[in-house]
């Protein structure tokens, strides 16, 4: 699949196996790491009677608690193989994170929401240090101080100027732990820009074995929640916006935004769209 995309080879790849209860537990992390995609999912009958079914879901280099473009482009599957009533507009899948609900709107091309799962925020870091580590100047970052956020999945979100600033940003494993100190697990570092649409933005998790990531869901409603606290939300669409990733990887991404209540206090939900690229193939294991 590629997701948070309607044109094929945009959006970020993904991997999905609908039935996985034969492969090896093992052998799930090694498939993840022969693909090479950011994440590869793979589908589970449920354990808890509300689901739909039960994803796990594996970067390169480990298993992790929840995604965003694997949840919407599983659900597409789900929808596509039958394994969930064809037109249904809402159901849950089981993630290790807990239960997350899924909404589709449905029209030419199926436009899947997910609900993010609840957001936290913990340290933050001093500007300098991470422009420094990004390859960027202090004066390039706005005036708020890169804090950490996390829906299931942490990352260091650092607000820039504009989107040139957004395209000169790099990082590398060595620059990552320069940003956090040995104090601090891995994580993605998210940086964007505010836009009159929403946000433009990048996503680098070396740790992970994902150098840049073309869509981040995962990391989208700790952004709008991170833009909401600091008076960064488009005024025009406060909210319902998007996030543009990927532009300058060559994988243009779309992530749809909807923020209920003030801020995104009664919840905040991230949608896409899914174009299948291969529908089936068997790999010799």
């Amino acid at each position: 699949m590629d997701v948070f995309t309607e044109e094929p080879f945009q959006g970020n790849a993904l991997a999905v196996f609908p039935q996985a209860q034969g492969i090896p537990e093992a052998r799930m992390q090694q498939i993840a790491r022969e693909l090479n995609l950011s994440e590869t999912v793979f589908v589970f009958p449920p354990s808890r009677p509300e689901a739909a079914a039960a994803f796990r879901i594996f970067t390169p280099a480990q298993e992790v608690l929840f995604a965003g473009h694997p949840t919407v482009g599983g659900s597409f599957v789900l929808l596509q193989e039958g394994i969930v009533a064809r037109n249904s507009e809402r159901f849950v899948l089981e993630e290790k994170v807990g239960p997350v609900p899924i909404r589709v709107e449905y029209s030419e091309s199926p436009l899947i929401w997910l609900t993010t799962p609840p957001i936290s925020f913990g340290q933050t870091f001093e500007r300098a240090r991470c422009a420094a580590a990004l390859g960027l100047d202090a004066d390039d970052l706005l005036e708020i101080q890169p804090q950490m956020g996390s829906a299931g999945n942490p990352f260091l979100f650092v607000a820039v100027k504009d989107k040139d600033t957004v395209d000169r940003a790099f990082l590398d494993d060595t620059g990552a732990k320069h940003i956090k100190g040995p104090e601090v697990g891995r994580c993605g570092v998210f940086v964007f820009a505010p836009t009159p649409e929403g946000a433009y933005s990048r996503m680098f998790a070396p740790e992970y074995g994902i150098a840049e990531d073309p869509a981040t869901g995962s990391a989208t409603g700790p952004l709008a929640a991170f833009m909401a606290r600091h008076g960064l939300l488009p005024s025009s669409s406060p909210s319902r916006f998007i996030s543009e990733q990927g532009v300058k990887m060559g994988r243009r991404s779309v992530l749809h935004v909807q923020l209920h209540g003030e801020g995104g206090a009664d919840g905040i939900e991230i949608g896409g769209h899914v174009v299948p690229v291969v529908t089936s193939a068997t790999l010799e294991f």
